[in-house]
């Protein structure tokens, strides 16, 4: 009982654990593909969506099919197992997905096929059983009726014969036998291929043929025969080409897959057998050394489509090319361009001689239908382009990119009035100037990385047709970009990435209206204020990353084009401050439109890091902001009651300062006056009148200090008040009177004087009363009114007697006192 219970837990274990492996499938299109790739599964989930149309269930454990093994499925079309480790598949074990239209059974050791296994599978349209241990094309697929593809490469099968049945699928187009070990073909195995239609592509490459029976082909149609490395040796490839004859073929296929450079061939004749097969495309893959001259082409007049490739050959003689339209030759090693070779070929309408080592181009003589010349990833160098394809009126293709150099003259493109589209990428272009103006239907132009300077804002003058501009890595001299593009109005896709842009004005694109793509990916670029005022209204995709821009302005993210479905921002160095709190926002809310939004980061912190734009806390920056208008609320007001406090009592910390400095002043310092005077101008002419004749004229003189009179010129009025007034005078006389207590001049003098005397303890001020002034109001002046409860104080008469002994009282106080 317990041992039952322990297995019962362990299923339920299992369950679990396949339940949540299923929920980890990924969903490719909602009810529609379901990938289950390398999930460790054992069987279908059940979360998967009975609508499903295809599911990639590969790389999981499948050991043995049988009809319980799949849910129903009814839509589903689509079924990848590849590399379940399926080895037992049972009758009717497809019988839930028998709607399915392909079926993949790659690299599963698959030792047992039923013989009913496939029979379901009626709408069955492509068999993939590659790597599955195969030995035989006898297979029980009678019942795929509308089976189009075989696919049964890399197995161990060793002959070619299909079963009998299969000359009735009228739709079968494709048996890929590759990789197998098909080492004889005999006119019994093509029997069944003979009869199926004209529609039939066969790949036998990478077999071992030793031996074809000539004629074993003879009268059989084909859409394309591939036999690339599917000989033993190079005798058995001549022997196997003869034995070809009589085959018809549109596509033929041959040579090597790996560069074999060992092998010389010494036979000059070893193609012979290609003239007695008809094909009308022919793609050779040389792979090896000749060493004798060999007639490639000699068999090959009469194909439309010639290729040549990987192979070494110096030249290539005239070849009467009857009714060629494209040719490649790519990677042959050849030092000439074919130009003269290939003269008054007047079907020829596509020539490719691309990884070549080709240093000039001859002439194009009388090639009235060539359209499209590719002359890339040569070493071709040239001082004066391109005079040499005036014979070819109808060209609108040609690439001279990959080269070491290109140089123009004056008229390059005479004669080249279809030209439609130009590419020079990465070869060094020299004298770049206004050449394009007779090319007026060009639509494409490619000068990357060609070490351009642009000096001449004409340079595209006559493009108005051109459509793609791609110009990576070109330089411009002062500011020629403000007016290059000026007549480029049909425009839609601009590259000017990694061209060291630092800023461009606003008018750079002010005609392109129509541009939908703007790349300027790897410059120098601190902002995109340029796009606040121009005309791009069509633009979808704008590429700024790897540049310098730390913000843009919120009026700039306002001003994008409306049709703006892709911004490239990442690997900008992104201020993430509180002070950049919109334009953060803005990157989070708009990553539909940002292209890899989560290569947007901050460096504001350190410039190697790799916090993301869209993680940084913008409620905190709230909060800081908050208390940063509360702080400087606090600060304003604080600076305004100051500043009030500071013009109330300003003479009283004028005071204070000079309060402060007194306490620094030595205690002894020699006196220029007798008595400083405190008075109000008002009284000023009783002082120049009666205190001054009285004190100055009598003998002995008592030298007074006027402020009027007295006081430094340029010197501060405070200064000269403690400097020439209190520290320089033994004495101070005070004049009070009711203009004394209202001025504050004389308030602030008589404060300082008697700050400094009662530090000395000297009674050293002498009051005179000039005029009667109520008791309250010299409670104004601080101190004053407490001086006057405790000190003789003299007050002036008009009286004669009075008058008299006012001035010897006065005389005697500042005379006595400083004996």
């Amino acid at each position: 009982m317990t041992l039952v219970l322990k297995k019962l837990f362990l299923k339920a274990i299992l369950i679990i654990i396949n339940i949540g492996a299923g929920q980890s499938c990924t969903k490719i299109t909602e009810n529609r593909y379901y990938s289950c790739m390398r999930r460790n599964l054992s069987y279908i989930p059940t979360s998967i969506p009975s609508s499903v149309q295809t599911l990639d269930f590969s790389f999981n454990i499948l050991k043995h099919l049988k009809k319980t093994i799949f849910p129903v499925l009814s839509f589903l079309e689509v079924l990848d197992l590849s590399r379940c480790k399926i080895k037992h598949i049972e009758n009717d074990t497809f019988y839930n997905v028998k709607n399915l239209t392909t079926l993949i059974l790659t690299g599963n050791p698959i030792t047992y096929f039923g013989p009913g296994c496939l029979n379901s599978l009626h709408n069955l349209q492509r068999l993939v059983l590659v790597d599955v241990g195969l030995s035989s094309l006898q297979l029980q697929i009678n019942n795929l009726t509308k089976l189009q593809e075989l696919r049964v490469g890399t197995n161990n099968i060793q002959s070619m014969s299909l079963p009998a049945f299969m000359s009735t699928i009228k739709d079968f187009s494709l048996l890929d036998l590759h990789a197998n070990n098909i080492s004889v073909i005999t006119t019994d195995h093509t029997a069944v291929l003979r009869e199926i239609g004209r529609n039939m592509t066969l790949i036998l490459s990478s077999n071992p043929l030793l031996y074809i029976e000539p004629g074993a082909f003879k009268d059989i149609y084909l859409r394309e025969l591939n036999i690339r490395s599917a000989f033993v040796s190079p005798a058995a490839q001549k022997a196997g080409l003869n034995a070809l004859y009589g085959l018809n073929v549109k596509r033929l296929m041959f040579g090597k897959y790996r560069n074999d450079y060992k092998i010389l061939s010494s036979d000059a004749n070893y193609l012979d057998g290609l003239c007695f097969i008809n094909f009308h495309e022919v793609y050779y893959y040389m792979k090896e050394k000749h060493v004798v001259p060999v007639n490639i082409f000699r068999c090959m007049i009469n194909a439309t489509i010639v290729a040549v490739k990987g192979g070494i050959i110096r030249e290539i003689a005239n070849v009467p090319f009857l009714k060629i339209k494209e040719l490649y030759l790519i990677s042959n090693q050849l030092d000439t361009v074919p130009g003269k070779k290939l003269a008054h070929l007047h079907t020829l309408e596509k020539l490719v001689f691309t990884d070549n080592v080709a240093i000039q181009i001859p002439d194009f003589i009388d090639m009235r239908s060539l359209q499209y010349v590719d002359l890339s990833s040569n070493q071709i160098t040239l001082t004066s382009c391109c005079s040499f394809f005036s014979s070819t009126p109808q060209l609108r293709y040609l690439n001279l990119s990959l080269n070491p150099q290109i140089g123009f003259s004056i008229g390059p493109f005479d004669g080249l009035d279809s030209l439609e589209i130009l590419d020079f990428h990465h070869t060094r272009v020299v004298g770049m100037g206004p050449f394009f103006s007779n090319i007026k239907y060009l639509r494409y132009l490619d000068i990357s990385y060609s070490s351009i300077t642009f000096i001449n804002i004409y340079c595209f003058y006559g493009l108005k047709n051109l459509n793609v501009l791609k110009m990576a890595g070109s330089h411009f001299q002062g500011d020629v970009a403000r007016y290059l593009f000026n007549n480029l109005t049909f425009l839609e896709h601009l590259d000017m990435s990694y061209c060291r842009v630092v800023e461009l004005h606003p008018n750079s694109f002010k005609n392109l209206q129509r541009l939908k793509l703007l790349n300027l990916r790897g410059n120098y670029l601190m902002t995109i204020d340029f796009l606040a005022l121009t005309n791009l209204k069509q633009l979808i995709s704008l590429y700024v990353d790897k540049n310098s821009i730390t913000s843009i302005p919120l009026h700039v993210l306002h001003s994008l084009p409306t049709n703006l479905s892709e911004l490239d921002l990442s690997y900008n160095p992104i201020d993430c401050s509180c002070s950049q709190t919109d334009f953060i926002l803005w990157i989070m809310e708009n990553q539909n439109v940002l292209k890899k939004p989560d290569n947007i980061f901050c460096k504001t912190f350190s410039p190697s890091s790799d916090f993301r734009a869209t993680d940084f806390d913008i409620d905190s920056c709230v909060h800081k902001k908050r208390l940063t208008i509360v702080l400087s609320l606090s600060f304003v007001t604080v600076v305004v009651l100051l500043s009030f406090l500071v013009y109330r009592f300003q003479f009283y910390l004028q005071y204070c300062c000079i309060l402060l400095r007194g306490y620094r002043s030595p205690g002894q310092q020699e006196c220029s006056y007798d008595a400083f005077v405190i008075f109000s101008s008002y009284d000023e002419d009783w002082v120049m009148n009666e205190l001054m004749e009285n004190l100055e004229n009598s003998v002995p003189p008592i030298q007074l200090c006027l402020h009027m009179r007295d006081f430094q010129a340029g010197k501060s009025i405070a200064s000269n008040i403690i400097d020439e007034g209190i520290m320089g005078s033994r004495k101070v006389i005070v004049v009070v009177s009711q203009h004394f207590i209202d001025s504050a001049w004389c308030r602030f003098e008589f404060e300082l004087a008697q700050s400094r005397f009662m530090m000395e303890r000297n009674a050293n001020i002498i009051i005179i009363i000039l005029e009667d002034v109520e008791e309250t109001k010299t409670k104004k002046v601080f101190g004053l009114h407490k001086h006057l409860k405790k000190n003789t104080y003299l007050k002036w008469s008009r009286d004669p007697l009075s008058n008299m002994r006012f001035w010897i009282r006065l005389r005697k106080a500042i005379i006595a006192t400083n004996q």
